[in-house]
Parts: C-alpha cells; sequence; structure tokens
C-alpha cells in the first residue's frame, strides 16, 4: 500500500481519513493509561560501578525499558539532529515522496505503518516513519539524504555518539548478567547492522480513533531512542497496563528488543511498546537500533544455561527470525516466540 506522504507544511489541519480510523477493539483507550507509573531513569555519571550494574540490569529484568541522564552525548548535539530530521519530514512531500516504498528490505525509505484489519483490509497508522542505515566509524553518508544540506553532517556526529554510548550499555548489561564485559557485544556478532527509523507523528484531530505505532516488540537487541521534549507518545506495558514514557530533559530512552531477551535465556525482556497520537503537537522519535546481521547465530547464551534455567528459545540464524517476521506481516507479530522450546 503505497501512499503519499502527509502533507505537513500545509496550515489546514489533516483529516483523519476512513483509512486511518481504527476497528473499536483496536483503538487505544487513552483514558486506561497509568500515569502514575513510570519506568526507572538511571543516572550514568554513578562511580559505583557494582550499583550502575546492579540499577540496568534490575531495568532490563522488570521493565525492559529505562532511561538514561549524563550518558555524555552533548545536548546540543541532540538538539541538532532532531532539528535535522525534523526540518526532512517538513520537506515538500514530492521531495519525500522519492524515498516512498513498499519494499521493506529497501535500506533507505519512507514509509507508512499499517495494521491489517479483518474485513477493513489495511488500516494505516497516523505517522510517517524514514530509515536509513548509521555506523559509529565507518562512511555512511552515501545512503543519507543530501537536503537539508545539514542532514548528511550533523547524522554522522551522532552516530559516533551513540556507537560509543551502545559500547557502554552492551559492556554494563553484559555485567548485569554475571558475564564478561564484551560477551553480549561478541555474541551479537561482526558487522552488525545498525540502522534509524524516524518517526514523525503530525497533530491529529481525533488520537483515539487511529494510533502513532501499533503495540509491537522491538526485533533488533538494543534500542536508543531520543524524544522531542515536551511531548509524550511513548507508552510501554508494566504489569498489564499501559504506562506513559514521558519525555526526561536530556535523557535517552533505552530499550531491550527480542534478540537480547533470547541471549540473556529470557532474564532481559523485550516488553510490548506503542505510539499514540496527541491533537495539539508533531511529535518525533529518534530510536537507534543495534541488531546482528544475518549470518548471526542467536540463542541463549551457554552460562547462562544450567539444570535449574533450561533453554528457553532455540538457536537460530537472525535471517530465519527476520524470514520468520516477515512472515507475519501486518499481524500482531509475535516473533521470537515461534523459537521458544517447550520443556
Amino acid at each position: 500500500m503505497e501512499t503519499t506522504p502527509f502533507q505537513f507544511t500545509n496550515n489546514t489541519p489533516l483529516s483523519l481519513s476512513p483509512n486511518f480510523i481504527l476497528p473499536e477493539e483496536n483503538r487505544p483507550i487513552l483514558s486506561e493509561v497509568f500515569s502514575s507509573a513510570s519506568i526507572p531513569t538511571i543516572d550514568l555519571n554513578n562511580h559505583d560501578i557494582d550499583d550502575l550494574v546492579s540499577k540496568i540490569s534490575q531495568a532490563c529484568e522488570k521493565y525492559g525499558f529505562f532511561q538514561i541522564i549524563n550518558h555524555g552525548v552533548p545536548k546540543e548535539l541532540c538538539q541538532r539532529v532532531l532539528a535535522v530530521v525534523t526540518e526532512f519530514f517538513q520537506l515538500p512531500p514530492e521531495e519525500r515522496a522519492q524515498f516512498l516504498t513498499t519494499d521493506h528490505r529497501k535500506l533507505v525509505k519512507v514509509f507508512n505503518y499499517y495494521q491489517k484489519v479483518e474485513g477493513q483490509g489495511k488500516v494505516l497508522m497516523w505517522g510517517e516513519t524514514f530509515t536509513h542505515p548509521w555506523h559509529p566509524t565507518e562512511n555512511f553518508t552515501h545512503f543519507l539524504p543530501t537536503n537539508p544540506p545539514q542532514y548528511r553532517e550533523v547524522f554522522t556526529e551522532y552516530a559516533r555518539e551513540i556507537g560509543g554510548l551502545m559500547d557502554r550499555l552492551l559492556s554494563l548489561m553484559s555485567q548485569g548478567l554475571g558475564l564478561e564485559k564484551d560477551c553480549l557485544k561478541r555474541k551479537l556478532g561482526e558487522r552488525p547492522a545498525t540502522y534509524t527509523q524516524a518517526n514523525y507523528y503530525p497533530p491529529c484531530p481525533d488520537p483515539e480513533l487511529t494510533m502513532g505505532l501499533p503495540a509491537h516488540n522491538d526485533i533488533s537487541a538494543l534500542v536508543v531512542l531520543l524524544q522531542m521534549e515536551g511531548v509524550s507518545g511513548l507508552q510501554v506495558v508494566i504489569d498489564g497496563k499501559w504506562v506513559p514514557v514521558e519525555p526526561v530533559p536530556d535523557a535517552f530512552v533505552v530499550n531491550i528488543a527480542d534478540q537480547m531477551q533470547v541471549l540473556s535465556n529470557g532474564r532481559y525482556k523485550s516488553v510490548l511498546h506503542r505510539a499514540v497520537t496527541n491533537n495539539r503537537l508533531a511529535r518525533l522519535s529518534l530510536p537507534m537500533f543495534y541488531a546482528p546481521n544475518n549470518d548471526t547465530v542467536i540463542g541463549p547464551i551457554e552460562d547462562l544455561i544450567d539444570e535449574v534455567h533450561p533453554p528457553m528459545y532455540r538457536n537460530y540464524s537472525y535471517k530465519e527470525y527476520m524470514d520468520e517476521f516477515y512472515r507475519q506481516e501486518g499481524a500482531r507479530r509475535r516473533v521470537k516466540e515461534a523459537f521458544e522450546l517447550q520443556h
């Protein structure tokens, strides 16, 4: 289903046409969101390494999501990358349309998420996504747009910083499992797949009728997400309830994805999350993903398996996992569950 990009630059409000309206049972019930709960915020500038490792492992085991402050990525760089990505989404629709595709195997693309609904076909989500690779040290600028003109320079600088931050997080998470510092990075393999998926959600006339992103688990291993300050929309499941992840000033949201849950033999949790819309402000979220390459074999790390903790998943190549992911297209995906072992 190829659609034209949103006309963001038009001053008239966007209309909620029928192809965005979800059936009642799929709509977000925003009055039932549990606003008094929250995910932890962890200060990375904690010189007690044992305490820091403990806090991160607890957050990974209990919530699968946490926010980090004092992470070392310059504030002005975060502001610049949000500004330049916003500028991309505000280019004329015909300019963004050159990247528009329904072929999800393309590395660089603009697309719209959708849900398949019985008897209704595909219902579009209220948002637009721009995805492309990134790399902390190698030149990836040929993948990036030439307009806005500063996009390539800003994103290269940002990718370098995020690469270093992810290495640090993977080390802390490895230690939290009682493993060598470099264990998770080694298990995720050489030449990991690193990509971003910027999501732009315009103000929505009726946020109760549609979604920005439907409930899903992330397919990669680790995600570091930058949110616009002052605009909420990300929600996660905690104890069976939807809980908002309010933007914390100068923070990143970190979340565990499916490959990390499998590697940790179920100790670290890849949890359901979604994006809802609002009727006042546009919202941008910028997740950076770290995933294995297709040939990497993923399975529970041997040091985490014993008689009390038998393997919860069988080994698989990441390509096998992605084939299963595409097989479940349009449905509420349960991909890692396809590789669970029965005891």
